[in-house]
């Protein structure tokens, strides 16, 4: 049997069953992918129910404020997807239907080669190889490419092989690209793949040539970066202080505490040295607790809201776990 023909044998019987699987909706399909970008199936699908319940039509979603949109993103982090997802609904809004090619669909906000490429095919049965990191994973173990995954050059060989192996009848174009991711995410994966119970073992260049662990090949390029914080939770006569993050640095319109150099005399401990790890950041933050006697003055870009009003506004994890939920649970001893 072919490559192709062996993995749609293979997901026929192992594929996963994921709701917008169910659909060919291009709304569903395009909600669940860019959720999917950077998250897990597991977390991932949780989201994607919610979002479909509150916003159940692009149109929907589109009407809702950008505020609305990224409180319910909370928690899954990497943000800009979230404004794009807004960004693009108003896009598709103002286009009057779905763009359904992929030079359309590459146009909207947030969605590069590999979404527009599930999209289209999933959706419209589009002829187009996706090519994510299942795809890149599957393809250098089983053809024994070391090209680095990560480099123009290896980009280009990846993509070009990925369409060749697709399927030439169109129906099979969205079988076989699901085919293929499912494989890489349960069969081929990153530790202890399945190998010993695989139908391409015997053509696998890896597993022949005993260089599973070393395939994909990617160059180490990111150089992460330490930051250190203090946030101060100030309590005054019910209500707190939050001051909303602008535009080029990490959680981009998301709300914080007051953000400070020194800790205000009075302010309890509540967390120390807390380590949040981002993809090119570590960040290591400190968090207190401060109930003035009198209403402090703030930068003018922070507001005052009742404490009651908090999960109206969207934060980041970090500010979430270590501040907001302990307080409302009345953890206030300090770590």
């Amino acid at each position: 049997m072919s490559f192709a023909t062996t993995l749609l044998e293979w997901f026929r019987e192992n594929g996963r069953d994921l709701p917008w699987r169910q659909t060919r909706d291009p709304y569903a399909i395009w909600l669940s992918e860019i959720i999917l970008q950077q998250t897990q199936v597991k977390q991932g699908w949780d989201y994607w129910e919610r979002f479909m319940h509150r916003w159940p039509t692009v149109e929907a979603l589109a009407a809702a404020t950008e505020d609305e949109v990224l409180r319910e993103w909370q928690g899954l982090g990497y943000y800009s997807r979230a404004r794009n997802l807004h960004y693009a609904a108003k896009q598709i809004v103002a286009l009057g239907h779905f763009p359904d090619t992929l030079e359309e669909i590459r146009k909207l906000k947030g969605v590069g080669d590999y979404t527009a490429a599930a999209i289209g095919s999933i959706a419209f049965g589009l002829p187009a190889a996706v090519v994510d990191g299942n795809v890149y994973r599957v393809l250098a173990r089983h053809f024994g490419i070391d090209t680095p995954i990560n480099t123009t050059e290896g980009k280009k060989l990846f993509q070009s092989l990925a369409q060749s192996l697709l399927p030439i009848d169109i129906p099979h174009s969205s079988a076989y690209n699901q085919a293929i991711m499912d494989f890489g995410a349960i069969q081929c994966t990153p530790q202890s793949p399945r190998c010993q119970e695989c139908l391409l073992m015997e053509s696998c260049v890896a597993f022949r040539s005993n260089l599973v662990s070393d395939l994909p090949v990617k160059q180490k390029t990111l150089k992460v970066r330490e930051r250190h914080l203090i946030y101060i939770f100030i309590r005054y006569n019910g209500e707190t202080a939050l001051h909303r993050r602008g535009p080029g640095d990490i959680w981009q319109g998301l709300w914080e505490p007051f953000l400070c150099e020194t800790v205000p005399a009075g302010a309890e401990l509540l967390r120390r040295n807390v380590k949040h790890v981002l993809t090119h950041r570590i960040l290591y933050a400190d968090f207190y607790l401060w109930e003035p006697a009198e209403r402090p003055v703030l930068p003018l870009d922070y507001i005052w809201i009742k404490e009651t009003e908090l999960d109206n506004y969207a934060v980041p994890r970090l500010i979430e776990k270590h501040i907001i939920l302990p307080l409302s649970l009345g953890e206030l001893e300090g770590e």
